[in-house]
């Protein structure tokens, strides 16, 4: 048995790799990491051999394949309940998956204008064109932070839902691209909790290898 096996893209500026890679790392999930290194002539072949979309990331566990970083989240929840992935309190939990699932498909003015850049500080900030997308992603932050970050069911802590999350994960990006095109000014629960997710060992682990990237670029 192989295991569990995650595809991912670069880690400079794969955002969608970024979240189950985090999820995984920081709850002690076990798994092979393997990249391909994506735009390049070869990158095309290797991603359809191991995804049906051709895309990044891909979970492979033995002769399963789960692509799709949110349905990758959703099946390591299933697979390994103990690691509490979501929230116990379903209060909690349904607006965590509600948040989660809006971070996956919406947001898009942010995502063409501030694309990620893991590793690359003092880019060009504007926030010209992306206001309403700022403006609801902090008012999720303090929100969250507000309502579920002290909920005894889920333990105090310092992220969304109080315990680390599938939510967390999912909004790990962002904290990446207000950091890149930062420093961006955020109230005081939303910051804290931007702090806590770059502090995140896993995270400045994920940054060493986006610049040992742009190093073999050089």
């Amino acid at each position: 048995m192989a295991g569990l096996i995650l595809h991912i893209g670069d880690k400079n500026l794969s955002s969608w790799s970024l979240r189950p890679w985090l999820l995984m790392k920081h709850a002690g999930i076990g798994f092979t990491e393997r990249v391909i290194r994506l735009d390049r002539p070869t990158s095309k072949a290797e991603l359809a051999d191991i995804s049906p979309s051709s895309r990044v990331p891909c979970l492979l566990d033995d002769e399963l394949v789960v692509w799709d970083s949110f349905a990758i989240c959703e099946y390591l929840a299933e697979k390994f309940p103990e690691k509490s992935l979501w929230p116990a309190d379903r209060a909690a939990r349904a607006t965590a998956r509600s948040v989660s699932a809006e971070m996956h498909s919406g947001f898009s003015a942010l995502r063409t204008l501030w694309p990620m850049h893991f590793a690359r500080e003092g880019m060009r900030h504007t926030t010209h064109g992306i206001e309403d997308d700022i403006a609801r992603l902090i008012e999720i932050f303090e929100t969250c932070r507000r309502d579920y970050g002290a909920v005894a069911k889920n333990g105090d802590g310092p992220f969304l839902f109080g315990r680390f999350s599938i939510a967390d994960a999912m909004f790990a990006p962002v904290v990446s691209r207000f950091v890149t095109y930062g420093p961006l000014a955020l109230p005081p629960a939303a910051a804290a909790w931007r702090d806590a997710m770059w502090s995140l060992p896993a995270m400045r682990e994920w940054g060493e290898g986006a610049k040992a990237e742009i190093a073999e670029k050089k």
